[in-house]
């Protein structure tokens, strides 16, 4: 199977992994400002902007790089990214509140690693 085909087969997979882990992850760290829905919206959406360019994207872009040099890439792209969006979509046009939108950016990353901590260990364990 060509290598662009077993991204995009891998693709439906990944993403569901992805929300699976980050919601839960969101709903629980997302500060008080933001409502259940937004933060529901906020799992499968924020994951929905940026997996693709993981998981399709950029491993066509550094086919010629190491796997390290492309989970770097990758795994600072997707938290900085969402945090973007975020910050964008939900907490712009809010009052400033440093601490809370702190918060916000930590809860994204906090989501982003650890859908890239259960996703390295699955792949270990050869469940993908």
């Amino acid at each position: 199977m060509p290598y662009a085909t077993q991204l995009w087969s891998f693709l439906p997979v990944g993403y569901f992994f992805s929300i699976v882990i980050e919601t839960p992850v969101l709903l629980a760290l997302l500060s008080a400002r933001h409502t259940l829905r937004d933060r529901l919206i906020a799992g499968v959406w924020l994951t929905a902007c940026t997996y693709p360019i993981v998981i399709l994207v950029l491993p066509l872009l550094m086919a010629d790089r190491t796997n390290a040099e492309y989970l770097w890439v990758a795994e600072i792209f997707a938290p900085v990214a969402e945090c973007l969006l975020f910050w964008l979509v939900w907490i712009r046009r809010r009052p400033v509140s440093n601490a809370a939108t702190l918060r916000d950016f930590a809860a994204v990353t906090l989501a982003n690693l650890a859908s890239f901590g259960l996703g390295e260990l699955a792949h270990h364990l050869k469940w993908f």
